[in-house]
């Protein structure tokens, strides 16, 4: 599963793993690194030079350790609750690590898949990070792992306590719903470095990715206010994340899996209505099938499900069927007669509270009728599912 470790040899150590990792890089020769400069337009390495280079190679020290502790004392059999309030603190070398719910995330990306091998090598010091300019208005640091399958973000602290609090319903609407649109969180840190404030931050699986031939990238909240982004001048490098006014006159043409994605949407913006959750985007991005002048045939294929709630065997024929790519994050990965499409729901842990209300009172006084991003969680959920339909065909 997934991507091996450099040289295919599970290092000993971080330092081990580095310098496996530069090993490997040295002997691919020119041609690859002239695709993984292709493939990395609009994304910059966080080097030596970076303010956030010291802070990065903390993180990657610390994962790489924290991940051997999941491989060297695995989760407990499936089947027996494993506490989401498990932290435990790592000391390293100049800094401290701590990892929040450890094995109830250790659990979930083995049911994913994920091989702790992958997931330590991709985060380790195997390489730097990546960073990109976003357009958001959150004062987060985005990062990438150097391969681009992981996506690392800083949280404030109340977003942590709400995302803890509310795992075990996670991991249980993803166990109804394996091809849910949900992002795929997999891990929540702290780090502290000497005696300063605590930093949090999550990972999860990138919904692009792989990222190879993306055209087009759109943050959708189903709303109007601040919702326009200046488009990139034309090949200009920069990856540019648009949003809904950038979108207006495009449609996702998914073909007969319409059906399964409208239905999706309908239970994954319930499930986080029901969690009192506002202000999720629903990520999309499109791929062209060829490359002008490819013959290859289109991406196999394999049928998997989605089951509609917890499934007994008399309701084995109402299952929400859709076509799976055989790709490393098929999950996110939808294929229509004429584009591939990466769909996916981020930035979960939004809760509608006072300073929410309070947005959204003001947002009513000042937009005249046109549509904004603070609403009730009913609300917002429907609205996103009316954008859904409005948008696919």
């Amino acid at each position: 599963a997934g991507h091996p470790s450099p040289g295919g040899v599970l290092a000993s150590s971080p330092e081990a793993g580095s310098r496996a990792a530069a090993a490997g890089s040295s002997s691919r020769g020119l041609l690859w690194h002239l695709q993984d400069k292709r493939l990395r337009l609009g994304l910059f390495e966080i080097d030596p030079g970076h303010e956030l280079h010291q802070m990065t190679c903390m993180m990657q020290a610390g994962l790489w350790a924290a991940t051997q502790v999941s491989m060297d004392h695995p989760p407990t059999v499936s089947g027996q609750p494993v506490p989401c309030t498990d932290s435990k603190t790592r000391l390293m070398q100049g800094f401290e690590l701590g990892t929040l719910a450890g094995p109830a995330f250790a659990r979930l990306r083995r049911s994913l898949g994920l091989a702790d091998e992958d997931y330590q090598a991709a985060l380790g010091p195997g390489g730097p990070y990546l960073q990109f300019l976003s357009t958001s208005k959150s004062k987060a640091s985005f990062f990438l792992s150097h391969d681009q399958r992981f996506f690392l973000k800083t949280q404030r602290r109340r977003e942590v306590q709400v995302l803890l609090a509310h795992l075990p319903r996670y991991v249980q609407h993803l166990q109804r719903h394996p091809h849910s649109l949900l992002a795929r969180l997999l891990g929540v840190h702290s780090l502290r470095v000497a005696q300063g404030k605590k930093k949090y931050f999550i990972i999860m699986q990138s919904v692009f990715f792989p990222a190879g031939r993306i055209s087009e990238r759109y943050d959708i909240k189903g709303c109007e206010v601040s919702r326009w982004v200046d488009p990139a001048p034309e090949g200009s490098p920069i990856v540019q994340v648009l949003k809904d006014l950038n979108f207006e006159g495009k449609t996702i043409n998914l073909g007969p899996q319409r059906s399964w994605f409208l239905r999706q949407m309908e239970l994954d913006t319930a499930f986080l209505r029901e969690l009192n959750m506002t202000d999720y985007s629903l990520l999309v991005a499109f791929q062209p099938h060829f490359l002008e002048g490819d013959r290859r045939a289109p991406p196999r294929g394999s049928l998997a499900t989605s089951v509609r709630g917890i499934q007994s065997p008399e309701e084995s024929g109402a299952q929400n069927r859709r076509l799976l790519p055989d790709a490393p994050n098929a999950l996110h990965i939808v294929d229509g007669p004429e584009q591939r499409y990466f769909l996916g729901l981020v930035d979960l842990v939004t809760v509608y509270g006072l300073h929410k209300r309070l947005e959204h009172l003001c947002g009513t006084l000042c937009c005249l009728g046109r549509t904004f991003s603070p609403v009730s969680p009913a609300c917002y959920a429907r609205r996103l599912c009316q954008w859904a339909e409005a948008h696919t065909e």
